[in-house]
Order: structure tokens, then C-alpha cells, then sequence
């Protein structure tokens, strides 16, 4: 890594991008992201490594240098390394920022398409599909129960929530860095771009049809996951065949990640995934 340099005034221009994070996201902003904590971190260090996203720039609180120096080795020499002291931290940040670790992190200039993303999925794979997931909190929980069970891509329709979002980011620990995904478009298209490439593409809705665990194994399959509340659009629930998740009746639905974390772990199972 590059040698670390030390900011002492909280309005010095080169940590400009860190400034008052929690009343303005970079997302959206010239393809930038903020990354907050040593877990996401690392994460971007191995995304950053395989050409996935990189860091432009990170701000890490002095006294936690020594104990990051084996992730920031992990970061080429010409991402500049800034260190702070709290104070100076949390007037940036515009917050206490306990974690005392942010980054800047970039998105590839030609992004993502979801072509080409299913065109690379292996013959034996698990997508998860999110239509209208506008929660962040549910949006980073879905790409943290991908990653546990495997799921080889995560897409989700331009109406969702951008999961490069801080909160989102973080509560996925990072996993939205190591999951392919996509974000665009109308999720039939999406679900029928996968159809077409030999998925079996399941809807969960209270309502759906069988319970999860009648669901039939196929060597590449899909789990579609609906917006709370609204739950999945009549397009996509009449189109594709739907599952439910059996519960006791005296609440109408699960949380949208629980759902999709017991789902995507029997379907893991049924594919030998886990």
C-alpha cells in the first residue's frame, strides 16, 4: 500500500468525497459508492483485485492503521490511504463513525448487463430475483442470504432499490461486491431472458401454488421475490409457476430476506449447493 497520509483539517479537498455521507449518498454520482467498515472493506479489496469494482480513495481513523495493514496491502500502491484522528473523522463523515474505516469505491465504466450476465452463468446455477425490493435493509439482506447459499447471480428490475447504496452495502457485510448482479430493466424481461436460457423460474408468494419444499430440483433454477406488501406484479404470478413458504396463520407474510434466506437455502440443498 501507499504511505498513509494525515488529515488534520475536516474541510481539506482530498477527503471532499467523505464529507456529510449520511445526508447525501455517492451513489448515482459518477458511478461511486461509499464503503463503511473493515468487513466491506475487505471485501473491496477482492473485488478490487479481480477488476470488478476498485477503490478510488480511503479514510481509515489512526488508531485502527496498524490493525488494517493486512487489508490495505491488498490495495495497489496508488489509492491514497488518508488517516485522521476521531474528531477530525465524524466532522468529515458529519456522524460519530465508530467503524473509523470509509472508501470511495468506483464502478466499472461499462457496467453491468444482464445478457451477458446469464450468457456467463455455469450450466448448473441459482439466480435470485428481486421486482420492486425498495428497502435497503431488505435489499442487502437479499444479497447476503445469495452469497451464504450460493446463489450464482442476483437481478433485480430498475425499480429496485440501487444495492450499492451505504446501508444497503453494509448490510450485505460486502456481499454485493462478490455477487454478480444486475439492476435494470422490467423484471418480466429479466425473468424471461431466463427462461429462455433453460431456468426453472419460481415466483414466492403467500399465495403461490405448491409449498417450497414440493418444489421439483431443476439444474438451474430461479427465485423471484416481490416487493413487501405488494408481493409479486399478477404479470409475473400468472406467467411463472409460484411457491409459499408454509406458516402458522396469524401474519399474512414473512419479511422479504427471510423469505428468499429459507428459500434460497432449500433450493441450495435440493442442488447440492450446501
Amino acid at each position: 500500500m501507499g504511505a498513509p497520509i494525515a488529515i488534520d483539517d475536516p474541510a481539506d479537498p482530498r477527503v471532499a468525497a467523505f464529507r456529510d455521507i449520511r445526508e447525501r449518498d455517492l451513489v448515482g454520482r459518477q458511478g461511486r459508492f461509499v464503503v463503511e467498515g473493515t468487513v466491506v472493506l475487505r471485501m473491496l479489496a477482492a473485488a478490487h483485485g479481480k477488476g470488478r469494482f476498485r477503490a478510488e480513495t480511503i479514510l481509515v481513523l489512526e488508531n485502527r492503521l496498524a490493525g488494517l495493514a493486512d487489508i490495505l496491502s491488498d490495495f495497489p500502491d496508488d489509492v491514497p490511504i488518508y488517516v485522521a484522528s476521531a474528531a477530525v473523522i465524524d466532522a468529515i463523515a458529519g456522524f460519530n463513525m465508530h467503524r473509523g474505516v470509509l472508501a470511495i469505491g468506483v464502478r466499472p465504466e461499462a457496467g453491468f448487463d444482464a445478457q451477458a450476465l446469464i450468457a456467463g452463468l455455469p450450466e448448473r446455477a441459482l439466480v435470485l430475483a428481486g421486482c420492486g425490493i425498495s428497502n435497503h435493509d431488505n435489499a442487502g439482506s437479499l444479497f447476503r442470504n445469495a452469497a451464504a447459499f450460493g446463489a450464482d447471480a442476483v437481478m433485480l428490475d430498475a425499480t429496485s432499490c440501487d444495492p450499492l447504496y451505504r446501508k444497503a452495502l453494509r448490510v450485505s457485510v460486502g456481499s454485493v461486491l462478490a455477487v454478480p448482479y444486475v439492476r435494470e430493466g422490467d423484471m418480466l424481461d429479466l425473468l424471461g431472458r431466463l427462461d429462455a436460457a433453460g431456468f426453472a423460474v419460481w415466483g414466492l408468494s403467500p399465495r403461490g401454488e405448491v409449498e417450497i419444499g414440493d418444489i421439483p430440483v431443476s439444474p438451474r433454477m430461479a427465485l423471484v421475490m416481490g416487493t413487501e406488501g405488494e408481493g409479486l406484479p399478477p404479470a409475473v404470478m400468472s406467467r411463472f409457476r409460484t411457491a409459499r413458504i408454509a406458516q402458522r396463520p396469524q401474519l399474512d407474510s414473512l419479511n422479504v430476506a427471510m423469505a428468499a434466506g429459507l428459500a434460497l437455502y432449500r433450493i441450495a440443498q435440493l442442488q447440492g449447493k450446501i
